[in-house]
């Protein structure tokens, strides 16, 4: 038996996975990866592979270094591996 919570991430990654890239999709698997609260705090964008991720407070930007892989791979099990490969933060 499986947890309900892996359930329904993989059934969402693969609704997200069928979209076509896009800026709302990649803004939806971040919310989806991160939680609302660091979403709204934070801004996205994926360019060849790499998410850059922006926010005007650095507290912001130590709380998502302190979980970075974590993070990746959330984005990469929505979005798909060949999809993204890295993540970077910017102030």
């Amino acid at each position: 038996m499986q947890p309900i919570q892996n359930l329904s991430t993989g059934v969402l990654a693969q609704i997200v996975r069928r979209q076509p890239p896009s800026k709302a999709r990649t803004a939806f698997a971040w919310q989806l990866a991160v939680g609302p609260a660091l979403a709204r705090a934070t801004t996205v964008s994926l360019e060849g592979g790499v998410l850059s991720v922006w926010a005007a407070d650095p507290r912001w930007i130590r709380e998502l270094e302190r979980s970075r892989d974590l993070v990746l791979l959330k984005m990469q099990t929505l979005l798909g591996v060949d999809q993204i490969s890295a993540l970077r933060t910017r102030q």
